[in-house]
């Protein structure tokens, strides 16, 4: 493969990861969350997602994979202690975080199929 042929295949990877990301938005607004913020960065890392319902609120990993078993196990160890460590930082900024409670979420995205959410995945 050549260096031309990597960079086609990342830009092509970075659309459907945006692409997935923006299904998995739609989907979660339909059950009643209202998303806070996308693609969220901090130094500690980046959370794809920050949704709340009520007083709680949903730091949600996106995975576009071809099963929903391969998105679940394409959350690393390492990316779970990310997401929440900048889970934790966009915590300490809301000015009512001590009334909020925050759960990891994963959305599975698949090809031609309704996104799946799992709660507490992690």
């Amino acid at each position: 493969m050549s260096a031309r042929d990597g960079t086609a295949a990342r830009r092509r990877a970075h659309r459907r990861g945006h692409a997935a990301e923006r299904l998995a938005a739609i989907a979660l607004v339909l059950k009643g969350y209202r998303i806070l913020a996308r693609r969220y960065r901090t130094p500690l890392g980046e959370i794809d997602i920050v949704a709340r319902r009520g007083d709680l609120v949903a730091l949600v990993e996106v995975k576009a994979r071809a099963s929903t078993a391969t998105a679940l196990d394409a959350v690393s160890l390492s990316a779970q202690s990310r997401i929440r460590s900048a889970g934790d930082l966009w915590l300490a900024r809301q000015r009512d975080h001590e009334r909020l409670s925050v759960r990891c979420d994963v959305v599975a995205v698949r090809p031609w199929r309704w996104p799946v959410h799992y709660r507490d995945a992690f």
